[in-house]
């Protein structure tokens, strides 16, 4: 296994051999650039008379440094400095934001004066009061009160299931009584959630309920990579002598890393061609001189001739299994030495082996993946499904945030109170009708119903709609 700190050497090396910069670098660079001379760092501070930063509580603490650096409070009362920002939706500790930023700026710059900006315009009283009683129970915050003048909607509703299977059921259901009864859109639905696994069944089941939807992203299940990849295994071990899997032994040749090129790739095709066969047969007879590559090519057929000979007969949950544990596809799908369970792309694997125990055949599973593809709308008319990240800055009439369970929201590893900031996102993307969801088993596993319900639900009457 490569260690991430020798490609952080080589890649470092790289930059440098070519005179590049990455965006970690222009920071870094201006920073002591700023920092080491006196006379460029006046320069700048006096140059800009009014400094205006958004989004405050997303900036990085060498960020903070560089405006500490360029802002002259002392000298200059014509100068004016202005940050904008909500510590109440800094969620991007993972790309090196500090929420310290914003909640210590008043500190760090002990003449500036704070603005309390809590009026909203987008929200009904009902969701901004349950925004507020989550949001109440983090220590670390600047104390605001959300304020409106929209008139009275809905009460919260929580949905409770038994299942993922009967969550996305009762999403079907309440939709269709929002389209069919209340006049709303499809387009104006969206269902947020913690990790893109989350996704999948939800997909399934609108599909199978010709519900249009469409992925932020663009992808659905079961064309991210990690799965993709494990669907072209399916696809050669069923159909090795044919086109489906010529293209399939392109994409997996080299996944996990044997270390074969795109030229020996290319060699092959050229050799099976010659010889009229398709590339996994021709792969079974060419030369390869390197006895590295040599080996690893002979495992990989190893692996998949006896597989191929009885693939008809073999369930599809089963062979996912083998190519997990014999090929160390965890591992080299993650990256880490030891995959742990909650990683996203570990979650993913975990949820098409649940897919897939559903069918006694490779072939009605491939099926059944292939034609997803066709169900998704890209004219973005459907309901939008996106992580609560990608629905940063979002709103949508009705919102449906689903799979509030411990472990998952809030995540094993996760700060809770930025945990507890990422819902409070989610919520706040709704105009009109706020849906939260949660089911007593996940994966196939018993779940817990997420500490930020009873938070949201504070003292207020709630609905409760059970599937």
């Amino acid at each position: 296994m490569i260690k991430v700190a020798n490609i952080y050497e080589s890649y470092e090396k790289e930059k440098a051999k070519k005179y590049l910069l990455d965006f970690d670098d222009l920071l870094l660079e201006t920073y002591f650039l700023l920092n080491d001379n006196d006379s460029i760092r006046e320069k700048y501070a006096s140059r800009y008379h009014h400094i205006l930063i958004d989004e405050f509580q997303d900036t990085n603490p060498v960020q903070l440094e560089i405006i500490k650096l360029i802002v002259d409070t002392d000298n200059d009362h014509d100068k004016s400095y202005w940050i904008a920002g909500d510590d109440w939706q800094s969620i991007y500790s993972f790309a090196g934001a500090s929420v310290n930023n914003i909640l210590n700026f008043q500190s760090t710059f002990s003449s500036s004066k704070l603005f309390i900006l809590n009026i909203n315009y987008r929200s009904t009283p009902q969701i901004l009061k349950a925004c507020q009683n989550l949001i109440s129970h983090n220590v670390r915050k600047i104390e605001k009160t959300l304020k409106t003048d929209n008139p009275g909607g809905d009460e919260v509703i929580v949905l409770e299931s038994s299942s993922e299977e009967g969550e996305a059921l009762c999403l079907v259901n309440e939709i269709n009584e929002l389209i069919g009864q209340r006049g709303y859109q499809y387009k104006d639905i969206a269902v947020l959630y913690r990790a893109n696994f989350q996704s999948r069944v939800v997909e399934e089941t609108f599909a199978q309920m010709k519900i249009p939807y469409y992925i932020e992203n663009g992808l659905n299940f079961y064309q991210r990579s990690e799965v993709r990849y494990i669907l072209d295994y399916l696809r050669l071990i069923l159909n090795p002598d044919s086109e489906e899997g010529d293209e399939a032994l392109r994409s997996i040749l080299n996944v996990p890393n044997r270390y074969i090129s795109r030229k020996f790739i290319q060699e092959l095709a050229e050799f099976s061609n010659k010889t009229n066969v398709h590339l996994y047969e021709g792969l079974k007879s060419m030369p390869v001189d390197l006895p590295y590559i040599r080996k690893n090519v002979k495992d990989f057929i190893s692996f998949i001739s006896p597989l191929a000979d009885y693939a008809p007969n073999l369930e599809p949950c089963e062979v996912i299994s083998m190519i997990r544990s014999q090929l160390d596809y965890d591992r080299f799908i993650t990256d880490e030495d030891i995959p742990t369970p909650d990683d996203v792309k570990i979650a993913n694997l975990n949820q098409l082996q649940l897919s897939a125990a559903r069918y006694s055949s490779i072939q009605s599973f491939l099926e059944y993946t292939d034609s997803f593809s066709e169900q998704m709308s890209n004219d973005k008319e459907g309901i939008a499904l996106m992580t609560i990240h990608k629905a940063k800055g979002l709103e949508f009439p009705v919102v449906f945030v689903i799979g509030l369970v411990e472990g998952i929201t809030p995540t094993k590893k996760g700060d809770i109170e930025e945990e507890r900031r990422i819902v409070f996102v989610a919520i706040s993307r709704a105009m009109k009708i706020l849906y939260i969801s949660y089911s007593h088993t996940y994966m196939g596993q018993a779940a817990k119903k997420s500490l930020f319900i009873d938070e949201i639900m504070g003292t207020e009457q709630h609905s409760i709609i059970a599937a």
